[in-house]
């Protein structure tokens, strides 16, 4: 690597990274607020989501938000099921919500 390049950030969503959570060491979903109105230019955590695990629907501020480190993961709070993992770097972000079936998002009238 030349001495003015950047190693590469690693994958975020690496199979085998494995954080450890204690049941009820949790904030609520609006712990999300922040970090998603950098990407999104509404309030996600008023949006309606689907569980894939359970089929539960609710607001994304209810979930149960883990973090701050690697990156904040958001689970059901219905069957523990990860419905949404962020991770912020240095210059991006990346979000995945293959643990939510849909996302319904308010855009107006």
């Amino acid at each position: 690597m030349m001495p003015d390049e950047r190693p590469p950030e690693p994958e975020p969503f690496a199979d085998d990274l494995v954080v450890a959570f204690t049941e009820g060491d949790h904030e609520d979903g609006n712990a999300l607020a922040g970090p998603l109105s950098e990407i999104f230019a509404v309030d996600v955590t008023t949006a309606v989501g689907r569980c894939a695990g359970c089929g539960t629907d609710g607001p994304i501020a209810q979930l149960h938000v883990y973090g701050p480190g690697p990156g904040l993961v958001a689970r059901c709070p219905h069957c523990r099921q990860v419905v949404l993992r962020l991770v912020r770097g240095a210059d991006a972000a990346w979000l995945d919500l293959r643990g939510a079936v849909s996302l319904r998002i308010s855009v107006g009238e």
